[in-house]
């Protein structure tokens, strides 16, 4: 076992924990199914990379939420099931932790918000005051703010995972996604996204737009 994996197991181990999972019930076996999820085949931007990123974020904003140990097991379910030509991910990745928290002994409330989360991502909108929604897509949206060979890097896993989308169709269907990200008045919704990360990603998902789209569109 790789380094980066056994960490992910060790995290999982210690969140599973702080939420008040049974200490008689393994937490193991659920990480390694949802690490094997995770490493699926198809995944080119959706990978174990991509949740290691997201926690790290989550370390960074922590202190603005509400109930961390909520938004970080939202984060090793909202992308959990995924296959990129279909459209119902996110419900299915909710409705698994749905059914895995509570065989951990993690209570009801906590298993509810945990859901709640990983459907919020199918917006990325968080409600005013909604401090654990905020901290989730602020994390997952953090990819937008990357240097400009790390956003590089996202934009050619994200094709990759539509290979079998014909070019036009996915500039197209890319173009529509980056205008109505930059349509939002704000793209990130904590103090720390706000100060640190907006710019950076409006600037690179207007290039990114312009190089889809060329001149005068």
């Amino acid at each position: 076992m790789d380094t980066a994996t056994s960490e992910l197991r060790a995290r999982w181990a210690a969140t599973t924990a702080a939420a008040g999972a049974d200490p008689g019930r393994d937490p193991a076996p659920y990480a390694d199914r949802l690490l094997t999820a995770w490493a699926e085949p198809q995944r080119r931007y959706h990978t174990t990379a991509h949740l290691a990123d997201v926690l790290a974020r989550i370390d960074v904003l922590a202190p603005h939420a509400a109930d961390p140990a909520a938004v970080e097991l939202a984060a090793w379910f909202h992308d959990a099931v995924y296959r990129p030509d279909r459209s119902e991910n996110e419900e299915r990745s909710a409705a698994l932790a749905e059914r895995a928290l509570p065989e951990l002994g993690v209570d009801g409330a906590r298993t509810a918000e945990v859901a709640r989360l990983v459907r919020l991502t199918v917006t990325h909108d968080p409600a005013p005051g909604d401090t654990n929604g905020e901290v989730l897509c602020d994390a997952d949206l953090a990819v937008l703010a990357g240097g400009p060979d790390a956003y590089a890097a996202y934009t050619a896993a994200v094709r990759a995972e539509y290979g079998f989308v014909p070019d036009d169709a996915f500039r197209a269907g890319r173009a529509a996604v980056l205008r109505q990200l930059l349509d939002l008045p704000r793209l990130f919704r904590t103090p720390h996204g706000t100060a640190h990360w907006e710019a950076a990603a409006r600037h690179n998902l207007a290039a990114e737009l312009a190089l889809l789209t060329g001149p005068g569109e």
